[in-house]
C-alpha cells in the first residue's frame, strides 16, 4: 500500500526491542486502548469485532497496529496465528510494552509457518510518535519510518478546507480502505482545483468492468482492507452474463477474473444491478441530488434528463466516493458550470424519428467537447430513450457530461434559464449537411450483408422492448443473422412480465443480461459475424476497434428489417431528405 506523496514529514525511530524481526509497512491504525485478539479479531476477515473497542469495525489486514498491549484471554495467540496464516494479520505490530500472548502467535508464525509478522516494542517517546503517525514503514533491522501527515490546509492541501470528518477518514478513523479512498480524493480535489468536499447521496461503479489484474487487485485490496460503501451504490454492466456466460462460450479463466472483480464490489455493498443505464432503476436520482456516477452515458442522462448533479467520475474514483460519500466540489456539482456556452440552432427538419436523437449528439459531441450545447429548434417531444441516445453519442465524440433542450430538459425551461442570463460563447446553426455527414460517417461497412444485429447499448429500456415487440410481430428474423439485445435483469424481468420479451424471443432474438456491448468480444460476437448492424452511434463508433468489424448505422425499424432480410436494409430518414 502505497503512501500518499504530499504534506509528509518522516522520521526514523528505532524499537527498543525487536520481538520478531521483518519488514511491513502500511497506514497506521493505532489506540491506546489495550485489545483482545481472542473475542476482538475476527482472524478470517482481519475485523476488529470487540463492541466495546473504539477501534470495532476497522480492519487491520495489510496496516501497521500501534497499541500498547494486549488484554482478555489467552487465547489471543491462537487468534493472531489464525490471522497471520489467513494472510488477515497486520503488516506489522507495534507496542508499548512486550506482551507475551501476543508475541507468541507471532512467534509461532515464524518457527513453524515462515511468516514473519514483525513484532516491536517501542520506548514512550517512539510510542506516542507512532500513535500520531498516518504511516510506517519497519525495517529488519528494527528501525521504524514513522510518517506524520499535516491536516492543515494550509500545509497539505493548499487552500482546500476539510470537515472534521474529512481529517478524521483521512487519519483512518474509518478504516483504511477509506483512508486510501480519501487520499486519492485529497489528490484529485488540488487536481481540480476544488475549495472543499461536498456529501453525495449515491454512487454508480464503472470500475467493475474487467480490464486486466491491475483494476482486479486494486478492488480486491479496498474489499480485503474492509472497505464499505456509505450511500447506496449501483454497479455498471460487467464484462459477462452471469447466468448465461458457460452457454456463451467464454473463457472459464476469463470469466472468473470478470466475477472476481465484480464480487470484490458486491463484497463492499455494491447493489449488483450490472447495468450502464441506471437511471432505469427504481430509485434513480431526483432534481437536485449531488452524486457521483461513473460510466459516460449514465453522467449525461443523470446530469440532462435528470437534473441531478455529477462529474465525469472515472473507474477507481467512482469507488473512492461511494466509500467515503465525499467528493470535490468542483465541476457540473457547481451552479456556474452547468450553464449553457455553445447554443446549437437546429434547422427546420419537420418530424424526426428515433435515428435522429443518436446522430444529432454524435454531430454535437464531435463539436462541442467538453462544452455545455443548448438544443433550440427541436420539433417534437422526445421521449428518455431519446435523450439517452442523444447523450450517449454525445459523450461518445466528445466529452460531454450535461446537454439542454430548451423547453424539455429541466434545467432549460428558457433559452435564457438554460444560459444562465449569459450569453451564449458560440451560436451555431446546424445544417441538413452537417447532420448527413454525421449520419454516413456512422457506418463503416460496405458489403451488402450482415450476419449480427446488436441492440441495447446503451441497455434496453421497457419502452424499447415493447417498441420491438410491435416491430417484431409475426416475424422472423433470417437464419443467417444473430440478433442480439442487452439489457439489465430489472429491464428484462418487466419485458418478460408484458410478454415483450416472449414476442422478440419469437421472432429469434436473444438477451444478454449484465454486460454491454462495450464489454462483448468472440465468441459472443462469433467470428463469422464479419458485417454488423446497430441503432446505437456510441456502438457504431467503438465496434470497429473493439470487435475489429464493419458497422452499419440504422433505425430500429430498419435494424428489425434488415434482421429479416439478412441484408443492410437502410432507408434515408425524412429529416435528410
Amino acid at each position: 500500500m502505497e503512501q500518499a506523496s504530499f504534506g509528509i514529514a518522516e522520521e526514523t525511530c528505532r524499537a527498543h526491542r525487536i520481538v520478531v524481526s521483518g519488514e511491513g509497512e502500511g497506514a497506521v491504525l493505532a489506540t491506546t486502548v489495550p485489545l483482545s485478539f481472542w473475542g476482538g479479531l475476527n482472524p478470517h476477515t482481519g475485523e476488529i469485532v470487540d463492541g466495546h473497542h473504539p477501534l470495532c469495525g476497522s480492519h487491520v489486514s495489510g496496516r501497521v497496529l500501534v497499541m500498547p498491549l494486549g488484554r482478555g484471554s489467552s487465547s489471543a495467540s491462537g487468534v493472531l496465528l489464525e490471522a497471520i496464516v489467513n494472510e488477515r494479520a497486520p503488516s506489522a505490530i507495534l507496542l508499548s510494552k512486550v506482551d507475551e500472548i501476543i508475541a507468541l502467535g507471532a512467534i509461532a508464525a515464524q518457527e513453524i509457518f515462515a511468516r514473519h509478522i514483525p513484532l516491536l516494542v517501542l520506548d514512550a517517546d517512539t510510542f506516542e510518535k507512532a500513535l500520531r503517525a498516518a504511516y510506517a514503514k519497519v525495517k529488519a533491522d528494527g528501525s521504524v519510518i514513522l510518517q506524520q501527515q499535516s491536516l492543515s490546509s494550509a500545509d497539505m492541501m493548499g487552500d482546500l478546507q476539510l470537515s472534521e470528518r474529512d481529517r478524521s477518514l483521512l487519519a483512518g478513523a474509518e478504516g483504511p480502505a477509506r483512508q486510501t479512498a480519501m487520499r486519492i480524493l485529497v489528490r484529485m480535489a488540488e487536481l481540480q482545483g476544488a475549495p472543499c468536499f461536498l456529501d453525495i447521496q449515491k454512487a454508480h461503479i464503472d470500475g467493475c468492468i474487467y480490464t486486466g489484474e491491475a483494476s482486479l487487485h486494486f478492488a480486491e485490496l479496498l474489499a480485503d482492507l474492509g472497505g464499505q460503501v456509505c450511500v447506496p451504490t449501483t454497479m455498471n454492466a460487467i464484462s459477462i452474463d452471469q447466468r448465461r456466460w458457460r452457454e456463451l462460450g467464454v473463457d472459464p479463466d476469463w470469466a472468473a477474473m470478470a466475477d472476481r472483480l465484480a464480487q470484490a464490489y458486491v463484497r463492499m455493498g455494491a447493489k449488483p444491478t450490472f447495468t450502464c443505464a441506471p437511471y432505469q432503476l427504481p430509485g434513480s436520482p431526483v432534481f437536485g441530488e449531488q452524486i457521483a456516477w461513473a460510466e459516460s452515458n449514465a453522467v449525461v442522462f443523470a446530469n440532462s434528463v435528470l437534473g441531478a448533479r455529477t462529474n465525469r467520475y472515472g473507474d477507481l474514483m467512482d469507488i473512492c466516493a461511494a466509500l467515503t460519500g465525499r467528493v470535490p466540489y468542483a465541476g457540473y456539482h457547481l451552479d456556474e458550470n452547468r450553464r449553457g456556452t455553445v447554443l446549437v440552432e437546429l434547422p427546420d427538419l419537420g418530424p424526426v424519428d428515433s435515428s435522429f436523437y443518436p446522430v444529432l449528439g454524435y454531430l454535437i459531441g464531435g463539436r462541442v467537447d467538453t462544452g455545455v450545447p443548448v438544443i433550440a429548434g427541436l420539433t417534437g417531444k422526445p421521449t428518455p430513450d431519446d435523450l439517452k441516445m442523444l447523450g450517449a453519442a454525445a459523450a461518445t465524440s466528445g466529452a460531454v457530461a450535461l446537454f439542454h433542450v430548451v423547453g424539455v430538459t429541466p434545467e432549460a425551461a428558457s433559452l435564457e434559464e438554460a444560459f444562465g442570463g449569459a450569453e451564449p460563447q458560440e451560436v451555431w446553426k446546424v445544417t441538413r449537411d452537417e447532420l448527413a455527414d454525421a449520419w454516413r460517417r456512422l457506418s463503416t461497412a460496405r458489403s451488402g450483408q450482415i450476419e449480427l444485429v446488436a441492440l441495447g447499448n446503451p441497455h434496453f429500456s421497457s419502452d424499447e422492448f415493447r417498441q420491438l415487440a410491435e416491430l417484431t410481430k409475426n416475424k422472423r428474423k433470417h437464419s443467417d443473422v444473430e440478433v442480439l439485445i442487452t439489457t439489465s435483469r430489472h429491464v428484462h424481468e418487466e419485458a418478460m412480465r408484458s410478454s415483450a420479451a416472449e414476442e422478440i424471443e419469437r421472432f429469434g432474438a436473444r438477451v444478454i443480461t449484465d454486460t454491454c456491448f462495450c464489454m462483448l468480444q468472440a465468441p459472443v460476437i462469433p467470428e463469422q459475424a464479419r458485417t454488423l448492424m446497430t441503432n446505437s452511434a456510441k456502438y457504431a463508433h467503438y465496434a470497429p476497434g473493439l470487435v475489429g468489424r464493419d458497422i452499419y448505422f440504422a433505425s430500429l425499424a430498419d435494424c428489425v428489417q434488415s434482421a429479416v432480410a439478412g441484408q443492410p436494409v437502410i432507408s434515408q430518414p425524412s429529416w435528410l431528405a
